[in-house]
């Protein structure tokens, strides 16, 4: 059994989560399944607009200067981006439409560099492309896939299943039934899935 790793493109601490995720759970002998999904819906079903970091300025000041401190301890480049959250719906496609393909980790990887070491617009079908080349693809028909109405659809239905199982927040890590919510729980959610999936060996 698969760890899911549930990942918004523009969630700040989905960044050094996907950054080491795939390490850590190769270490312990673990298969990765990137989920790719958005935040506004579920965030507009709790009567939210924007990102709770700036809804609540005091909480977003708190989050740049750990995030920052983070990067620092995992030795991640970070630039505080200059606009937050930016829109990561083509992405999100992409991720969604080829969710299968071994080079996925790495276009999901290059997006977060662009966006939280590089501070580049990554709502911009430009720099889409750029990330998808830097994962040794040719980005024309891919982009091209992404945008049909059978993506759209991907997207809407992981989206649903997020929701379904309880999602409020990214980066989320399912193991089984079993739900793990932030950066900080990683370790947690390997070591679960450690020990239960080797007692059904």
């Amino acid at each position: 059994m698969a760890i899911q790793f549930w990942f918004e493109f523009a969630s700040s601490y989905s960044y050094p989560a996907a950054m080491r995720i795939e390490a850590a759970a190769a270490a312990r002998g673990i298969a990765v399944e990137w989920k790719a999904f958005l935040l506004g819906p579920i965030f507009r079903s709790q009567g939210w607009n924007d990102s709770p970091f700036n809804l609540y300025p005091a909480k977003g000041r708190y989050m740049w200067r750990d995030l920052s401190r983070l990067c620092e301890e995992l030795h991640l480049p970070f630039v505080r981006p200059s606009q937050f959250p930016r829109n990561g719906l083509l992405a999100a496609r992409v991720a969604c439409a080829f969710a299968n393909e071994p080079w996925l980790p790495a276009f999901v990887r290059a997006f977060y560099a662009a966006n939280f070491a590089r501070d580049e617009d990554v709502s911009s079908v430009a720099v889409i492309a750029r990330c998808l080349e830097s994962a040794g693809q040719h980005p024309e028909a891919l982009l091209a896939a992404a945008g049909s109405e059978t993506s759209k659809a991907k997207l809407r239905a992981q989206g649903e299943e997020a929701e379904r199982l309880g999602l409020f927040g990214a980066p989320s890590f399912v193991v089984g039934r079993e739900l793990f919510w932030g950066n900080d729980r990683l370790e947690s959610a390997l070591a679960w899935h450690a020990a239960h999936d080797a007692g059904r060996a």
